[in-house]
């Protein structure tokens, strides 16, 4: 039997599958539903062909996500594509069977390829509730910035109730609100049940996210109880870092590749003479803000990050320069926690 390899460009209603053999030739192309039915009937397809040796999926945390864990189920080895060069589509055009059979030659090169993560496990449970605690507090933001502009067009008797209070008493006070409702077409009336409406929205985000609080901080503590006991790490900045390396967190190489997923690493931007490095603008930018405040919160209570701060503020270095230097020295930490200490199990 011939070894072959699998490129499969996902989408939400089809997948599109492509089987090549180990010199690149192309076996064949086929589409498939996205379901379970549609999954096996792909990789028994695939099988027809040979031994699969490898899948390149598209989009495994997406799309691609039922495939992912269907071919994990089933021993297959899995990489994780990323979009087809710009340079290559433009020679070669897009369509579903040509982004399938790229995504297979990629596979097979195993050029800008990653494992993917696994997505069976309390990592996904903690992504999953931090997804709704995330939306909760955007909107929760954007409610508040609606009160405010409210109130600085609102008539002159309620703008002078109004603008000097807290965000918490103006949110109880505009909660507490009783207009007429029979008098809606007046102009402060409607101001009033906007403003009420939209500070007991507020209220209720805000109970919503204490609920997805509590469930977090047990979750979290539990994956791995030494991350969250360092030093300006708490419970948001740990259970984002640790879904971005994921449950199967042997998948990182080294510290180095940590660095890089969470847009630390400094990137040579050198020429002739000139000897640099620039900011790193890729990777996981929530992974980056996550150890960003780590940074702020060393540098304003941690002595050896301020004396390492201030040493570095005398050989020249900016300020920006100096929090990238300790991110990546943080990153560098911080993954040696997370790859080493063992989760604990769940009560």
């Amino acid at each position: 039997m011939i070894e072959i390899a699998g490129g499969v460009d996902t989408h939400l209603d089809t997948h599109t599958a492509a089987v090549i053999d180990l010199v690149g030739r192309v076996l064949g192309t086929a589409q498939f539903p996205a379901d379970t039915a549609g999954y096996a009937a792909l990789l028994a397809w695939m099988q027809g062909f040979g031994s699969v040796v490898r899948v390149g999926v598209e989009g495994t945390g997406a799309y691609g996500a039922g495939l992912a864990r269907l071919l994990d189920a089933q021993q297959i080895r899995i990489v994780e594509i990323d979009r087809p060069d710009r340079k290559t589509r433009r020679f070669q055009g897009k369509s579903d069977p040509i982004d399938a059979i790229a995504a297979a030659k990629t596979a097979l090169a195993r050029t800008r390829t990653g494992t993917p993560k696994h997505r069976d496990g309390r990592i996904e449970a903690l992504r999953n509730l931090r997804v709704a605690r995330r939306s909760a507090i955007d909107q929760r933001a954007d409610v508040q910035r609606q009160i405010k502009s409210l109130i600085v067009t609102a008539a002159d008797e309620l703008r002078r109730r109004l603008r000097g209070l807290s965000v918490t008493a103006l949110i109880t006070t505009c909660a507490a609100l009783r207009p007429d409702r029979a008098d809606a077409a007046t102009p402060m009336t409607a101001t009033k049940i906007a403003l009420r409406s939209l500070a007991r929205r507020h209220q209720q985000l805000s109970l919503e996210i204490t609920d997805l609080d509590e469930l977090l901080a047990p979750l979290v503590a539990a994956i791995n109880p030494t991350l969250i006991a360092v030093h300006g790490v708490g419970t948001d900045t740990a259970g984002q870092l640790l879904i971005t390396a994921g449950e199967n967190h042997d998948r990182l190489r080294s510290e180095a590749a940590f660095a890089m997923l969470c847009g630390t690493a400094p990137i040579p931007a050198s020429s002739g003479k000139t000897q640099r490095h620039r900011l790193n603008r890729g990777g996981d930018r929530q992974a980056n803000a996550a150890l960003y405040r780590v940074v702020l919160c060393r540098l304003r209570h941690d002595p050896r990050t301020r004396a390492y701060a201030e040493k570095r503020s005398t050989e020249g270095l900016s300020k920006k320069e100096i929090i990238r230097c300790l991110k990546r020295y943080i990153a560098r930490e911080l993954y040696q926690i997370i790859t080493t200490n063992q989760p604990q199990p769940t009560t």
